[in-house]
Formats: C-alpha cells, sequence, structure tokens
C-alpha cells in the first residue's frame, strides 16, 4: 500500500504551506502538488483552497483529515500486531526532542537501540522542547524527550532519564551582582521563555516574591535566551544541560540567586495506547 499521498496530504494539512510540507516530507513542491492532485482527483473534491498567498482546508478536507489520521493509526496498528507474530522487529518510529536532547540524553540511548533493533528506523526531530509533549498526545510523534511538567496528561506515560537544575545565567562580564534588590529587578532586563514549564516556575518565582520583573524579550528556545544574554541583554532563565552543551557557556556565568528554581526532571514520554505498538515498547523497555 502507497501511503504517502495521506502523509503529504496530512503534512500539507498541518502547515498550510507547500514549502514546510514538502520539506518535512522530503519531495519537492512541485512533486507534493501532483500527490494532492491526484488524491483531489481520485476522491473528486477539492480538499484545499490555494492561492499564490494563501493554503486552507476545504470542508471536504477537514473531513478526511480525520479519515486520513485514522487511516495510519489503523495501518499501524495491523502492521505491528503481524511484525509481533513474525518475532521479527522492523518498520519505524518518530522521536521528537530539542537540539541540545538530542546529544546530551538521546545519543546514548539511539546508540544501544540500533545496536539492539538495527531494522527498526528513528525518524529523529527537533525543535522547542515545549511542543514536545503535545506532540506527542496528538499522536504526531511516538516519542518525545520533555521535562516533566507539573501536571502530567493521564494518557502520557513518563520515564525520568535524569535532571538539570534551572539556573539564572548573566553575562560573564560581571556586570550583574548578586544579590539583587527590589529596585535591581525592577531595572534589570529578563529575557525568558515564551511558554512552558520553565516560564511557569519562574513567574511563580517572581510572584512569591512579590517582584514585577522588567522583561526585555520573550523567546522560543532556550539556547536563543544564552545567546542573548551573551551580548550582555539582561538576565536569563534556562536548564543546566543548555548552558553546559552551549558554545557560548564561556560567555555567561550562573547567578547566585536564591531560592534555586526547582530543577527539571526530563524524561521520555509517550502515549499510553502506543505501547502496545511492539516497536515503542521494544524502545520503552530499553530505558
Amino acid at each position: 500500500m502507497d501511503l504517502k499521498p495521506l502523509k503529504h496530504f496530512l503534512s500539507l494539512a498541518e502547515t498550510l504551506h507547500f514549502g514546510r510540507a514538502s520539506a518535512a516530507c522530503h519531495v519537492s513542491p512541485s512533486t507534493l502538488s501532483r500527490s494532492i492532485q491526484h488524491l483531489e482527483d481520485k476522491l473528486g473534491v477539492s480538499l484545499f483552497e490555494r492561492d499564490n498567498r494563501s493554503v486552507s482546508l476545504t470542508a471536504e478536507g477537514i473531513k478526511f483529515e480525520k479519515y486520513a489520521r485514522e487511516a495510519l493509526v489503523q495501518w499501524s496498528a495491523i502492521r505491528n500486531e503481524l511484525i509481533a507474530e513474525s518475532k521479527e522487529l522492523k518498520g519505524e518510529i518518530s522521536v521528537y526532542c530539542s537540539v541540545t536532547a538530542s546529544y546530551s540524553f538521546l545519543y546514548d540511548i539511539l546508540r544501544r537501540f540500533r545496536h539492539r533493533y538495527p531494522r527498526i528506523e528513528i525518524k529523529l526531530h527537533t525543535g522547542d522542547p515545549d511542543s514536545a509533549i503535545d506532540l506527542v498526545t496528538s499522536g504526531k510523534e511516538d516519542i518525545a524527550i520533555s521535562a516533566r511538567p507539573d501536571q502530567l496528561p493521564t494518557e502520557i506515560k513518563f520515564h525520568s532519564i535524569g535532571l538539570s537544575p534551572l539556573v539564572f545565567i548573566g553575562p560573564a562580564s560581571g556586570e550583574i551582582e548578586t544579590p539583587l534588590t527590589l529596585e535591581d529587578w525592577s531595572q534589570t532586563p529578563m529575557i525568558l521563555s515564551e511558554k512552558g514549564i520553565g516560564r511557569l516556575r519562574v513567574d511563580r518565582w517572581f510572584s512569591a516574591k512579590s517582584i514585577k520583573p522588567r522583561i526585555y524579550a520573550q523567546v522560543a528556545g532556550n539556547e536563543a535566551i544564552v545567546s542573548m544574554v551573551s551580548l550582555g541583554l539582561g538576565i536569563g532563565v534556562v536548564p543546566q544541560i543548555v548552558l553546559d552543551n552551549s558554545p557560548l557557556s564561556d560567555k555567561v556565568m550562573i547567578l547566585d540567586i536564591k531560592p534555586w528554581l526547582a530543577a527539571y526532571d526530563v524524561g521520555l514520554c509517550v502515549l499510553d495506547k502506543k505501547l502496545k505498538s511492539p516497536l515503542i515498547q521494544a524502545f520503552w523497555e530499553l530505558l
């Protein structure tokens, strides 16, 4: 069975952008366009409204998106069942994590997994770690590395693989001296994550101390925070593992600010129901 047209459709449905969708599918935009057109011809309806500036799903496209996702899930389920019966594990699973996690936590896991199950292909995707659990919950990724949130969704299984302190950092020039007074905090620019576990903990920290921080920038990605702090633009808060693996680590310093923030409990997460897959179960048991 050729499932590529369904995967092409879902990629375009998610991104609504031919360039990004074709890159995600590792095909040219023209190939993606032909694949979508062929699918529409077979169905006899238009799945997308498109012009020179935008792409959007039609009403028929919205209905077909649900079918396409269910079809791929059902295909994966029967394939996994047949693989389990044959006792030969082969196929593919997707793993999502940040760039930092890919070489600090994931490297050793993948090395051992590849040695034991050489016929299972890993599709590794990297991006914003704060999106990890949502991607697993939605079924877009099989497994992800994430910091454990204060409230873990009930359908998610979490396996801890390490702790990373959450630290305040400033430029290595020593321009910022601690401890900081309330007046210092009101004048010192802060560079914070737009969202996520780290941002929630920082916001609670400031609230507990009745401090209204001066937020200079809100960014996506901890690496960007390290970069901006190294330029002397303010104070940031990042997991120490990001700092330890940053090429700019010598240009920033950890600030002695108390009370300390709660450390990140970093681990792998997966939908509980996906552990029925022999491939994902094999990965999980390796931990």
